[in-house]
C-alpha cells in the first residue's frame, strides 16, 4: 500500500470512528469470500459499516479522534474487520445469526467498544441483548402514556356508568 493510500484509508478510518460510537473488532480467519461477502451484506443491511483494516492504521486512526484505543490494544493482533455502527446491539445480533446460519463461530468477536466502554468478544450475549436507542424511546414513551391511558379509563368509567344508570331509568319512565 503507497504512502498516499494508507494516508487516505487512515483519514477515511478516522472519520468513521468519530461518526460511529460503536465499535466491533472481529477476527474473519476461517470465512471463505462468500461467506465474507454474505456477513457483509448483512451489516450493510442494517446499517453497519464492516471493513477489513490494519492494525496500525486502527490504532493510529484511534489515536488521531481521541478514542480509548488503549483499551483496544490488546485485541490488534492478527486479522481484524470492524464493524461501525450507532446501535450497539445489532452487530452482536447479526454476529449470532450468522453463526446460527455458519453453524460455526465465525467471525470471532475479539472485543467491541461502545461509548468508550469495553466488552470483551465472550459478552455478545450481553451486547445482543441490549436495546436499541428507538426501543428504549419506545419504552419510555410506553411508561409515560400508561398512567395518562389509566387516568382517562377510570374518568371514563364513571360517566358511562352513570350514562347507563339515566337510560335505564329513563327506560322504566317510558315504560310505565
Amino acid at each position: 500500500m503507497t504512502r498516499e493510500k494508507k494516508a487516505e484509508v487512515l483519514e477515511l478510518i478516522a472519520q468513521k470512528l468519530e461518526e460511529y460510537p460503536t465499535v466491533y473488532l472481529t477476527d474473519f480467519t476461517g470465512l471463505s469470500v462468500a461467506e465474507i461477502t454474505q456477513l457483509r451484506r448483512r451489516f450493510r443491511e442494517a446499517g453497519v459499516e464492516f471493513r477489513v483494516v490494519k492494525n496500525t492504521l486502527l490504532r493510529i486512526a484511534m489515536e488521531r479522534v481521541n478514542r480509548d484505543g488503549e483499551k483496544l490494544e490488546a485485541y490488534l493482533e492478527g486479522p481484524t474487520a470492524i464493524a461501525l455502527t450507532g446501535d450497539p446491539a445489532q452487530p452482536a445480533r447479526i454476529i449470532k445469526t450468522f453463526w446460527k446460519d455458519l453453524g460455526a463461530n465465525k467471525p470471532l468477536v475479539k472485543a467491541a467498544l461502545v461509548e468508550d466502554a469495553l466488552y470483551p468478544g465472550e459478552e455478545i450475549d450481553v451486547l445482543a441483548s441490549l436495546k436499541s436507542r428507538d426501543e428504549l424511546i419506545g419504552d419510555i414513551i410506553g411508561l409515560l402514556l400508561a398512567p395518562i391511558s389509566n387516568v382517562v379509563g377510570a374518568v371514563q368509567a364513571p360517566g358511562s356508568a352513570l350514562v347507563g344508570a339515566l337510560q335505564t331509568i329513563a327506560e322504566k319512565e317510558t315504560e310505565s
